[in-house]
């Protein structure tokens, strides 16, 4: 049985030509970046090239760009980071209800720690929020604001250009969550108006365990993880050579093909929503119908079981999730939909199906076909 991955949005394959541009740093250079011989050289001479393509895809400055293990570790850098740094300005952070858990959890427990006072913004039916009541949420005290860029369980894209320019006119510094758009929506921090901005290379076909961090310079922010001299200070530990060449390669090539890519994966996910739509009755689908990633499609079935609707997918050889991955496990309903108010009393089961570079149409079709049987089986 062939089978058929459509959760991208959870993590993407590893494309070639990163895996390419990977491999002379396992098979051969193993110099440490911050040694002083020929090796360490070359190490360093990659990890800057890769340093610099990173910067160049989103419109900032090489200093602007730093290394991490990952989307989690970059958001708790960032977020504790600016907390820490701007505490004789204020204790005040605003954000939105449906932002992933490694943003929501890291706030609250700033929170719970008495380190800050947190607001979180109403958002519409769509997860989009509320520009006005943001306007009206800023204070004198308020020191950072964070909004996703795009949201990783119902695709939804939230106006970030507007929101960055409200905080800089207003002092207050933007951090956006990119981690689901990165590598599929064109980005730039000066047209966004970002001071801060979180990538994760598993998420545009790049290594696992490697993203990046921007940060505007003279934006305040404090090392999460202190120690030795990496990164200019900012963040300790030895360098992750590979795997920043792998990001710089993914996010290049996916940038490379992004205007043809966007139209791709649109049309494939209009035909799966437009699919289900017309076929099963009790469905709604959730995210804007417009405004959304072009390779996230999210549906909310009436009277079915989460867990069963996946289980018969994945025996008919199609992987799919009911969300974020990060919340795999939790019996609690989805923050996101529930934030939405699209959660009632009645049992839904919310199925979110990512395409990605390797989905083909004829995938596309067959996915389309195993989901609406699999829906008819349960209801019967």
């Amino acid at each position: 049985m062939d089978r058929i991955y459509l959760d991208n949005a959870a993590t993407t394959r590893l494309s070639r030509r990163a895996l390419a541009a990977m491999l002379p740093f396992w098979e051969g250079e193993q110099g440490n970046p911050s040694s002083l011989h020929s090796y360490a050289r070359e190490s360093r001479k990659a990890l800057e090239g890769a340093r610099a393509q990173v910067a160049r895809c989103l419109g900032a400055s090489e200093s602007e760009i730093v290394f991490t293990s990952g989307g989690s570790e970059g958001n708790n850098h960032l977020l504790r980071g600016a907390v820490w740094a701007n505490r004789e300005k204020g204790r005040h952070v605003i954000a939105s209800p449906v932002e992933h858990p490694s943003v929501l959890n890291t706030l609250l427990d700033l929170e719970n720690r008495g380190e800050i006072e947190l607001s979180l913004l109403p958002v519409d039916e769509y997860g989009i929020v509320d520009l006005t009541a943001l306007g009206e949420a800023i204070r004198p005290d308020t020191i950072l604001v964070s909004v996703m860029t795009a949201n990783n369980e119902v695709g939804t894209l939230e106006p970030v250009a507007e929101i960055g320019s409200l905080c800089r006119a207003r002092g207050v510094l933007f951090h956006t969550d990119a981690v689901q758009a990165a590598g599929h929506l064109p980005l730039d921090v000066g047209e966004m108006q970002a001071d801060l901005v979180t990538l994760s290379a598993h998420k545009f076909h790049g290594p696992r365990g490697v993203g990046a961090v921007y940060i505007r310079k003279g934006a305040a922010v404090a090392p999460f993880i202190t120690g030795g001299e990496q990164e200019k200070r900012r963040r300790a530990g030895t360098e992750n050579v590979a795997g920043a060449v792998g990001l710089a390669e993914a996010l290049l090539e996916q940038t490379e093909a992004l205007a043809e890519e966007q139209e791709r994966l649109w049309a494939l996910s209009q035909r799966l929503i437009l699919g289900v739509l017309s076929a099963l009755p009790g469905v709604r689908l959730t995210g804007h119908p417009q405004r959304r990633l072009p390779g996230i499609v999210s549906f909310l079935f009436e009277n079915l079981s989460a867990d069963e609707l996946l289980a018969i997918l994945d025996m008919h050889g199609l992987a799919a999730s009911a969300g974020s991955a990060c919340t795999a496990g939790s019996n609690e309903p989805s923050h996101v939909l529930g934030a939405m108010g699209l959660l009632t009393g009645e049992r839904q089961a919310p199925l979110r199906l990512s395409l990605g570079r390797y989905t083909g149409e004829a995938e596309a079709e067959r996915a389309l076909l195993i989901l609406c049987d699999a829906v008819r089986r349960l209801r019967q």
